[in-house]
């Protein structure tokens, strides 16, 4: 097992903000890769969202990780200029820009190129580098609205929902960090050269919302908003106890289906016409559903988790943070990290995702004070003095 991580060698230039591409170099850099990653002076606005803590942006913690915080104002030539000659030395640069912006400044990927061939360049927006949409602004949010994923999420009866988190902005940062590692493996075993990277944050919402793309396309099926429901296996929904407690219960697989149907005594649901498989019962899924939630209903539950579970079916309790933080087995895989933090103490998040056998990820430190590594970079990278700094300090560039 190595300290390092798999990507140690690897140098990321993170210059982007709010969360999407930030949260890819987070994934390169919870594997050992070198992120730098490059802030306004005045700071990320990732450092004012959220919750803080005497001051401390708590979000910034998480999203910050691992990485080495420097200041560099990229409006002005100077800071053009510096980064331009970090990315000439750089594996991977990571930008969510407006289109056209960094092409103003001579560092859109064909000039980045031409002092790093071998540079791979992530470019995150919200619609993409081309098509009529490429120069608007946007969050996820609006990737949220467009992809699909608002239209089917909600009560039936109800307005369409966003997520209460970046959803798409999560998922565009895993998507990212995936594409830039298929570019490094191709640039290493294959060509030797680097590539550009465009993604635009609905792509990757599109892809995992599945099948409801290619039932339009073949039935002309507009998938609507469903509550917890599927429309291809049931039941499947949110069941209250009697204790008011919230429990998910998915009979995705005929067996599970049956095993649900012995362990609440009625068996003869696994014949009844109405339930006999997945597509009866997605028909009938108001009369299954009604009997579930009685039969929950009637209990407390720990005595249907217990029963539930000890008979194979598929039910689990629904969650808050106060559970998850409680919970015996995400401590025993060590899901949330427990780490010290010069400004919040003792400060616990989520962990590395993926259980490499050899060469692990982790949680080295949380996010860094603003500009806290900047002389440190500038030295390493540049060769970079104390004159030279004190010079870009009073310019207002770092």
């Amino acid at each position: 097992m190595t300290e390092a991580g798999p990507l140690a060698n690897v140098k990321v230039l993170d210059a982007a903000s709010f969360m999407a591409a930030p949260m890819t170099a987070m994934w390169l850099a919870d594997f050992g890769a070198d992120v730098i990653k490059i802030e306004h002076p005045k700071g990320d606005m990732m450092r004012s969202w959220g919750s803080s803590k005497d001051g401390v942006p708590l979000f910034w913690k998480v999203v910050g990780r691992n990485k080495k915080s420097m200041t560099l104002d990229l409006h002005q030539p100077k800071g053009q200029e510096i980064l331009k000659s970090m990315a000439a030395k750089a594996d991977v640069l990571v930008e969510n820009f407006r289109p056209g912006t960094l092409a103003r400044w001579d560092l859109d990927y064909e000039s980045l190129r031409r002092v790093n061939p071998r540079l791979v360049m992530l470019s995150i927006s919200a619609f993409g580098q081309t098509g009529p949409y490429s120069r608007r602004a946007g969050f996820g949010t609006l990737a949220e609205a467009m992809s699909g994923f608002a239209h089917m999420t909600g009560s039936p009866d109800g307005p369409p929902t966003l997520p209460g988190f970046g959803l798409a902005d999560g998922i565009t940062g895993l998507c990212g960090a995936y594409a830039i590692m298929v570019a490094l493996h191709e640039r290493d075993t294959v060509s030797g050269q680097g590539q550009a990277i465009d993604l635009a944050i609905y792509e990757p919402l599109m892809t995992v919302l599945g099948h409801p793309f290619i039932e339009f396309d073949q039935l002309g099926v507009i998938a609507e908003r469903l509550g917890s429901r599927l429309t291809f296996a049931s039941p499947r929904n949110t069941y209250r106890s009697r204790d008011g407690r919230w429990l998910a219960m998915s009979c995705s697989a005929q067996s599970v289906f049956a095993r649900a149907c012995h362990a609440i005594g009625r068996p003869e649901l696994i014949t009844d016409p109405r339930f006999v498989d997945n597509p009866a019962r997605t028909v009938n899924h108001k009369a299954i559903d009604d009997i579930f939630a009685e039969w929950i209903g009637n209990r407390d539950a720990d005595e249907v988790l217990t029963t539930l579970n000890g008979a194979g079916a598929a039910v689990a309790p629904i969650y808050d943070m106060r559970d998850i933080f409680a919970d015996p087995h995400f401590a025993a895989r060590e899901n949330i990290a427990t780490l010290a933090d010069d400004e919040l103490g003792k400060v616990r998040m989520q962990n590395v995702v993926s259980k490499l056998s050899r060469t692990p990820g982790r949680i080295k430190h949380a996010g860094p004070r603003l500009g806290e590594h900047t002389a440190q970079v500038l030295h390493e990278w540049l060769g970079l003095g104390r004159r030279e700094l004190d010079e870009l300090r009073a310019a207002g560039v770092i």
